[in-house]
């Protein structure tokens, strides 16, 4: 009878630490299915492509693809956010575009390289057409789908209106520092500025009151309401964060390019979607993660980039990558069936 009590006083601790652990290991694996089997994708992608493609893990390759991802990274941290509250983008190619040219044409316009002027006004002019955005689907309560989808319209029209359908080529250095130029030991300014966002997006949703809210909102808006959310200003911030990270891919592509084309983001809202939904992140609201984003933006880059290695005629890529995206939507539908 003595030893009883002692029993439970050493091992009782022990057990209750090892079952939380196990439960805790069993939610996480739980909560991440679906970005666990995309990382294993991904893995498994890299390992054939090796084999098949022996130049695909040399050093030059790897800076291909990493700058390959970068501007499509870049805006699908902001259509996480969008797709996480239950709205959607389709206007994030036109912005950068519009962006752009708005900016390079401050700069190039006025009396000699106004550099920080023009890569101001890029940014400026992203976010405020990504405000607009928010402000129609969150104060006029439109159909984020139907509202982006006329800005996509609108800003493709400007920017061919304002440029005369013209490039703007001869950049001056200063501005292309950022698609080109390296911060330190080599590293890239355009590879450092989405580690960056990307870990303030992951801090904002994984730590913060406005990331739990934007999961609440995409999860039951009314029920986010009734809690004492202010879902109407919260659902304004994704959409101007992603038009602001849409003028940042834009400086970026076209420092890199040396140029800036009206056509600039042409594809843009496909392929951040398309890197969204690979990652997990429900098109219905209230589910995901930018890691699985991030992990669907290389599985994108990757793949892109081997079929090119592996010279796989352009026309099928398409299919390739469609092919993903269906698996993907697959997976997750059967995912939240199990949950």
């Amino acid at each position: 009878m003595a030893g009883a009590p002692q029993a439970r006083g050493v091992t009782g601790p022990h057990v209750v630490r090892a079952r939380r652990t196990g439960e805790g290991r069993r939610r996480f694996a739980e909560e991440y299915r679906v970005e666990g089997a995309m990382l294993a994708a991904l893995v498994l992608l890299c390992a054939a492509l090796s084999v098949a493609a022996p130049n695909f893990l040399s050093a030059g390759n790897l800076r291909n693809v990493s700058w390959q991802v970068t501007a499509i990274g870049l805006i699908a941290i902001g259509q996480t956010l969008v797709i996480l509250t239950g709205g959607i983008d389709l206007s994030v190619g036109g912005i950068a575009a519009f962006a752009a040219m708005v900016g390079g044409l401050t700069m190039t316009r006025g009396s000699g390289e106004q550099v920080a002027l023009g890569i101001a006004v890029t940014l400026l002019v992203g976010l405020a057409v990504g405000l607009v955005n928010g402000l129609l689907v969150a104060y006029g309560r439109l159909a984020a789908f139907i509202v982006t989808l006329g800005m996509l319209s609108i800003t493709n029209s400007l920017t061919y209106v304002i440029s005369d359908a013209k490039s703007i080529v001869g950049l001056p250095d200063a501005y292309r520092v950022w698609g080109r130029g390296g911060a330190f030991d080599g590293l890239p300014w355009y590879t450092l500025t989405f580690v960056v966002c990307f870990a303030v997006g992951h801090i904002l949703l994984t730590r913060t009151k406005p990331g739990r809210f934007l999961y609440a909102i995409g999860s039951n808006e009314e029920a986010a309401r009734l809690s004492g959310v202010d879902v109407r200003a919260y659902k304004v911030l994704p959409y101007a964060a992603t038009g602001l990270l849409c003028a940042v891919a834009a400086l970026i592509l076209s420092g890199r390019l040396g140029a800036i084309d009206p056509d600039t983001g042409t594809g843009f809202e496909l392929d951040t979607i398309a890197a969204v939904v690979i990652g997990g992140t429900s098109l219905f609201g209230g589910k995901g993660s930018l890691v699985g984003t991030l992990i669907g933006v290389f599985l994108i880059g990757v793949l892109n980039n081997g079929l090119n290695l592996l010279r796989v005629n352009a026309f099928w890529q398409g299919t390739a990558v469609g092919a993903v995206i269906i698996l993907s939507v697959l997976v997750e539908r059967l995912s939240r069936r199990r949950g």
